[in-house]
Order: C-alpha cells, then sequence, then structure tokens
C-alpha cells in the first residue's frame, strides 16, 4: 500500500474506489445466495474498514484524512443542525421494520462501515490526492464522484426503484459536496462520517411504502436545498486551514 500511495495518491484512491465498488457489489451477490441480506457485504466492509484505520494511524495521516477533531468549534458549523436535519431524513414520513432480525442487524452493521469506508476513500483519499493542484476541482470531482457512484444501485435495483436511484445520485452528489466543504474547512472527518453512518443506518427503517415518485422528488430537492446551503455558508464563514502533509514510508 505504501509504494503505491507515494507513487501516486491519487492512483492510491482510485484503487481503493474500485475495491470498494467491487468488494460490496460481491458481498451483495453472495448475501443473496445464502439469503442473509448484507452478510458477506458487512464482513467485507468491516475488514476493509479495519486496513483503512490502521493503515492511517500507522502511517501518522490520522490528521490529513480527518481522523481528528475540527479546527472550528460546534459554534461556527451552526451547531450542526443542518447535520441533524439530513439524519432525520429517512423518518419523515414514519418508519417501519423491513426485515427479520438476522437481516436486519447485518443491514445496520454494513451502513455503519459504509459511512466510514465512503468518507475516507471520496473525501480523504481523492479529494487530499487532488487538493495539492486545485481546490476547486477536488471539491467537483470529490463531489460528483460519490454522487455517480450510487448508480451502482442501479444495477440491483431494478426498473422498479429506477427513480429513487437516480433522485439518489443527484442528492448525493449535494451531501458530497457539502461533507467536502466540511472537510476542506475544518480539517476533520468525524461528523460526516457520524452523520453518513446514521443516515445510512435509518434508511434500513425508512417506511418505502409511504414514498410516492412527487414526495421522493421533494425530499431529493430539500437535501440539495438544505446541502449547498449549509457548505456555502460554511465556505463563506470560515477560513481555511492550513493542510497537514505527513509523508508515509510503509
Amino acid at each position: 500500500m505504501g509504494k503505491l500511495y507515494n507513487k501516486s495518491q491519487l492512483w492510491f484512491s482510485l484503487v481503493f474506489i474500485g475495491i470498494y465498488i467491487v468488494g460490496a457489489s460481491l458481498g451483495d451477490a453472495l448475501s443473496d445466495l445464502v439469503k442473509i441480506s448484507k452478510l458477506f457485504s458487512f464482513l467485507f466492509l468491516f475488514a476493509l474498514s479495519l486496513v483503512l484505520f490502521f493503515w492511517i494511524k500507522k502511517n501518522n495521516l490520522m490528521e490529513k484524512y480527518g481522523l481528528c477533531k475540527p479546527k472550528y468549534n460546534a459554534k461556527n458549523f451552526l451547531f450542526y443542525i443542518p447535520l441533524l436535519v439530513l439524519v432525520s431524513v429517512n423518518f419523515w414520513f414514519g418508519a417501519t421494520v423491513n426485515y427479520n432480525l438476522w437481516d436486519c442487524i447485518f443491514n445496520v452493521l454494513a451502513m455503519l462501515c459504509v459511512g466510514f469506508v465512503e468518507e475516507i476513500i471520496f473525501r480523504g483519499f481523492l479529494f487530499r490526492a487532488l487538493e495539492k493542484d486545485n481546490v476547486k476541482t477536488a471539491v467537483i470531482v470529490s463531489s460528483v464522484t460519490f454522487g455517480v457512484g450510487h448508480l451502482v444501485n442501479l444495477l440491483s435495483g431494478g426498473l422498479d426503484n429506477l427513480l429513487p436511484n437516480v433522485c439518489q445520485v443527484f442528492y448525493a452528489t449535494a451531501v458530497g459536496f457539502l461533507f467536502v466543504i466540511m472537510f476542506y474547512k475544518g480539517g476533520s472527518l468525524i461528523a460526516c462520517i457520524l452523520t453518513h453512518s446514521l443516515v445510512n443506518v435509518f434508511s434500513v427503517f425508512q417506511n418505502t411504502q409511504a414514498l410516492t415518485p412527487t414526495i421522493e422528488i421533494l425530499t431529493a430537492v430539500a437535501i440539495i436545498i438544505i446541502s449547498v446551503a449549509y457548505a456555502l455558508v460554511l465556505l463563506k464563514t470560515l477560513k481555511t486551514p492550513q493542510p497537514t502533509e505527513t509523508p508515509t514510508e510503509n
């Protein structure tokens, strides 16, 4: 890992994005075969989370990749109220139990891991790899790549879930933009990881029966407005800390 990282941080990030997408897709397929939803997906994501965390820690890159306290206090981030609103989205139209006990457990565990893995590779690795050349490009690529990455859900969702998956691509791009701005300005991914993980976990209990096409679209628009507005406020009110660059030798 260290050799590839030292040679090209961009390729390093792209390799991990590929590993994540392929591994998660295979995990879903194997889980479906044994009829235990997300069983193998969780095992893969948990292993990948451990690899990422301990590699970052071993190479003294915790601050560079946002596994640290933010540079500003909660007041500067408006006490994270917009994030709390985003976390509540999946409960706006009620909640329900969509899975049996074991399926529910592995879905929750997998979703927790997804929040960590995606923030590290899309916001941490990819953004930091591009940031040193052009910050605006890094922000755009990190946001759009994160949103477009959700097109993978179309493969498993089919035409019946076409609208919610398309909506997800658009609002995931907006949320990705918010998270990368929070990371760029605050130097920490902790709030992003927690928000991302909770949104994912609560989606397991979302009352999908109440989601009409109109509600799907309006909810996506609301998420986009909240995310972009919050990001623009942070861009205007927070100064950018100097980036921390710590080379790795492993």
